[in-house]
This record gives C-alpha cells, structure tokens and sequence, in this order.
C-alpha cells in the first residue's frame, strides 16, 4: 500500500476512471468515478503523515522533471480536490448529467492534478495546458451556447498558456549558468520564476486567476453547460491558478496583494448588477480569487507576518473550493427543478426548496464570512494580515489595502442577500419544483458540513496548512472569535445588509447600463479579426491580379512581339530584328531548361 501511495500519481487514477465512466453502465460509472475522486483523498490524507516528499521523477528531452511531487503545499490542494471532486460527482449522478459529462469532469480533475503536483515547470506547463483543453471539452459537451463560449474560453487560455510557456522558456535560459542544466526547470532549484520572466508568468497565470480585463471568460462561460459541469468548473481552474501564481511568487509582492484588492472590490460590484445565478457567482470567482491573491502578495512582509499571510491565501482558496462549489450546487439545483435561470423568476422557494435553501445559506454565509463558517477564519487572516501593511510599506500606507478587501466584503455580502432574497423570498412562489434529488443533496451536505466543520473547528483547518507551527507560534497566534474580529465582522454584515436594500432600486437601474470589458473587448476583437482577415485576403488577391496580368502580359509579349513593338511605336525594320532576337533567346532558354531538366 505504501508502495502504492508514494509512486502512483492520482491524475493516472482518475484518467483511467474516465474510460470507466464512459463504458460501464451509468450507476457503476458513477461509483467507479466516486471511488478513484476518494482514492486522491485519501491518498493526500495519507501522505500528509510523514509523505512529503515522495516524488516520481524522470528525465524529459535531457531536463530533470518530477511527475508527482509531495510537499506541504501539493498535499493540501490534493486534499480539497479529492475531497469536492468526490462530492461532485456524487452531484453529476443525482443531476442526470450524461456520462460524457463525468468523463470529461474526470479527465479535467486529472489534469488539474497533474499541475498540482509537478515538481517542475515542464511538466506543470504540459498539464496546464491540458486542463484548458479538457476544461474547453467540457463546455462544449453542452452544445447550443455553450459552444460558442467554449471557443473564446478557449482562445483565452490559449493566449495565456502561450504566455506561460514563453516565461518558462525565459526563465530555463536564465537559470543557465546558475545550477545544472538539467536542473533548470525545477523547482527545488529555485525560488519561484526567474525575475526575467515576471511579467509573462504574470500574464499568464493572471488569465486563468481572471485579473482585471483578463477576467471576461469566467461570466461568459461558467452560466452556460450543464449545470453539474459549471459545479467542476467553478473551482479548479482558477485555484489551480491561484496556486500556480504562489508557486511562481513565493515572496510574493505589493503589486499582487493590491491587484488582489482591486480584483475583490471588482468582481462583487459586477456580482451586484447580475440577475443570472450562475454568472453572478463568476463574478465572485474573480472577487474572492482577490483575496488569495492578497494573501500571497503579502508574503513580502517582514518575519512571520509575510507567512501568516500566505496561510491566510492558502485558508481561503481552500474553504474557496469548498463554498464556491456548495453555491454552484445550490443554484444548480434550482435551475434543474425550476429551469429558469433569471432569478426575478423565481422567488418563494424556500417553503418548496428547504433543503436548497438550507445549504444555500451556509454557503452564502461561509462566502460572506459570517462567523461559525469557514470563510470567516480565512478572510479574517488575510485582512488581519492587510492592516500590517503601513508598518512595512511606505507607499500606499493609508490602509488602501485593507478598504479595498473590506468594500469587497461588503459587496459580497450584499450580493448573496440579493441571491437569496430573489430565489427564496421576493414575492409568492409561481413554481412549485421539486427539492433536491438523494444524491444532489449528499454533494451538498459533503460540502456544506465541511464548510461548518472548519468553521467551528478551524485548528484542523490550520493544521492542515503549510507554515503550522508559525501561525501557531505566540507573537502570531489567530484568535478569530475575538470581540475584534466579531465586532468587525457584525459591522460588515449590518452594513451589507442595509446596503443591498438602500441601493436595491439603483443597482437594477445600473444593471442595465453598467456594461463590463468584454462589452467593448469582444466586439473589437471580432471586427478587428474579420477586418485583419479581409484586409490579409484583399491584399492576397490584389498581389495575385497583379501578377497574373504581368505573366500574361510577358506572355503575349513573348509570343506576338512585332506586334507587342508596334503598339510600343518602334520602327518595323527594328521591330523585325528585335522580334527574330526575343524568338531566338526565348528557344534557348526552352532548350535550357529542357536540358536542365534531363540532368
């Protein structure tokens, strides 16, 4: 078993579980899925207990490269993905979600997987790209609209893996010289990417984190396959990113953890203005992906207080995982039974849906950091982390950092009020659905009970993260149920509340007239591809006229040349000379050319 553990990478599980899905009957396919999703789980459990380090590694194109690597940070994220990977599939078979879409699910955990656990940038590059690809199939499975997003999901990251392959190039080139050459791409070789290759990692990764004005893809694509494929969606891809954006930036800094401000104030603004449930939780994808990435730009503060604050990233995309998933579910649940997707249509549910409704709220609670919930540890260590700001930073010192994610937890907040008010409370219920499926609901309450769990119970949630003996060290130690963590969390709900029902009327208003990027983006980028096309295809066809007409005007030359001469006003006598002479040095190159041929 050990053998087991140590030597077999659980992405080879879940691929061969796929091919499983796709040829068993669906009951058994299912199960086979649930089983391998458990087997990553338990196998992440397992190796946390003295497993770090346990490693297959080989060599590529003569570069050393680790195709399962173990450490404390590889583990965690394996434990959170088995963990919901489990409880969505478990979600997809209660939904009726065709096998095709659990194998392509299956196959997109796996490669998500595999970027975890590399142990350089080869091969995290190879399953980076992979999990666009697998991620790209699952949306399109769907057809109808989803087909369309899927492609400029697609072109996305596309252009950002393009970008994350063009750094990983610079930073092998740079690291030449430094250590071996068959070292280069490691990551035990170094500390994060080369500084040469900061800004192309940035892109890159920032494409899948959705950083502002990159971000146009997640509430373009999420709201449109199957809504048991939107629940797998939702939290690999840019988790996996966020995780990918630490391991390029461990030492994090400033401009990360200010972007990560601007990103969660960004993406609830937008959240606020939206009617459709699923693109409304995109939003907060990017706004609570702010966050983690605030976490991680901290990393730059002095002693511990910059490894208390990766904790905080490393808490939050972990209780992210769980809640953001719990949300999906729920509102997939309610488009299942309802299949209506405009939550002015629904309304009255809760007497209907009480089990949804129930699980809705300790997502939108774990979400909004209300205390006994998991997000509220995380997002209180990350912010507790922003206040320590002005005591290592001159610029920027007036608290920016720390209104910046408060503002974004009062637009959360007052988002997932509005959520619940339209799905469960505004007016009579005009639909009378059915409540959760057995198997819908055992997804949920996985999720859910694990989003309480590390609420009440959140030194198991420290001590699954990296840095524990840190964090729990006395000049550092976290007391989040603190009458200052309370009170500011009581100041930030209250004022959420009030918010979302003073503003109420004016946010319907901007809903209309409040246009995101990609109102702008995706318009140019069409016309100026339909315009590069034609233009590149006139150009074409005017270079091939303009040939033609020269070939044919040689030709006719070539073969009628007096009269050729004669239009040109030369002298019959000379036309007669000149004529015998174009003949005669036209059948010596005939003659040439034939001979040369022959050779």
């Amino acid at each position: 078993m050990n053998a087991v553990l140590t030597s077999l990478p659980p992405y080879v599980v879940l691929a061969a579980a796929a091919f499983l899905v796709l040829a068993l009957p669906r009951r058994a396919g299912h199960a086979a899925a649930a089983l391998a999703t458990l087997f990553t789980f338990v196998q992440a459990v397992l190796l946390g207990d003295g497993g770090t380090g346990a490693h297959v590694a080989t060599q590529l194109f003569g570069f050393d490269v680790v195709l399962f690597n173990v450490d404390q940070f590889s583990l965690l994220m394996g434990v959170v993905v088995g963990f919901l990977a489990t409880a969505a599939v478990l979600y997809a078979y209660g939904t009726e979600a065709p096998t095709w879409v659990t194998a392509f699910a299956l196959v997109y955990v796996s490669s998500t997987l595999g970027t975890i656990y590399a142990g350089d940038w080869l091969t995290l590059i190879f399953f980076w790209e992979l999990m666009a690809v697998t991620s790209t199939l699952l949306v399109w499975q769907y057809g109808g609209a989803a087909v369309r997003a899927g492609y400029r999901y697609a072109l996305f990251h596309g252009i950002g893996g393009t970008f994350l392959l063009g750094a990983v190039a610079v930073h092998g080139a740079s690291m030449l010289g430094s250590v071996p050459a068959a070292e280069i791409f490691l990551f035990s070789a170094t500390t994060g990417i080369h500084a040469s290759a900061t800004l192309l990692a940035a892109i890159g990764i920032g494409v899948n984190c959705g950083f502002i004005f990159l971000h146009t893809w997640l509430p373009d694509t999420y709201p449109r396959p199957h809504v048991a494929a939107s629940v797998f969606l939702s939290v690999f891809t840019t988790k996996t990113a966020a995780y990918v954006m630490y391991r390029a930036f461990p030492e994090g800094g400033m401009w990360l953890a200010y972007l990560g401000g601007f990103m969660a104030v960004y993406g609830a603004f937008f959240a606020l203005l939206q009617y459709d449930p699923r693109r409304l939780l995109s939003y907060h994808i990017q706004a609570q992906l702010g966050y983690m990435l605030a976490g991680f730009g901290l990393a730059t503060l002095a002693g511990n207080s910059g490894d208390f604050a990766v904790v905080g990233g490393f808490a939050h995309l972990f209780n992210n995982v769980l809640y953001k998933s719990l949300l999906f579910m729920t509102v997939g649940v309610v488009i299942y039974r309802t299949g209506v997707e405009d939550i002015r249509e629904m309304g009255g549910l809760w007497r209907e849906m009480p089990v949804t409704f129930l699980v809705y709220v300790v997502g939108a609670a774990s979400i909004t950091a209300v205390p006994g919930f998991n997000g509220f540890i995380s997002k209180g260590m990350v912010i507790d982390s922003a206040h320590k700001v002005h005591e290592y930073v001159l610029l920027l010192d007036s608290g920016l950092l720390w209104w910046l994610l408060i503002l974004g937890g009062v637009g959360t907040f007052m988002s997932f009020i509005k959520l619940g008010y339209y799905m469960f409370f505004h007016g009579s219920a005009s639909l009378s659905p059915k409540d959760a499926t057995p198997f819908q609901t055992a997804g949920m309450v996985l999720a859910g009970g694990a989003c309480v769990f590390f609420g009440v119970f959140y030194y198991q949630l420290i001590e699954l993260m990296p840095f524990t003996d840190i964090i729990l060290s006395e000049d550092v130690y976290f007391k989040p149920y603190s009458t200052k963590h309370l009170t500011e969390s009581g100041a930030l709900l209250v004022s959420g509340f009030v918010g979302f029902f003073a503003l109420k009327r004016p946010l319907g208003w901007l809903a209309h007239r409040m246009p995101d990027a990609d109102s702008a983006t995706y318009p140019a980028v069409f016309y100026l591809a339909r315009g590069t096309v034609w233009g590149v295809t006139e150009l074409w066809g005017a270079v091939d006229r303009a040939v033609m007409r020269t070939v044919a005007a040689v030709e006719w030359t070539a073969m009628n040349p007096r009269e050729a001469l004669g239009r040109a006003g030369v002298d019959v006598e000379i036309r007669a000379g000149i004529g015998r002479s174009v003949l005669l040095l036209t059948l010596a190159a005939g003659v040439a050319l034939f001979v040369f041929v022959l050779a």
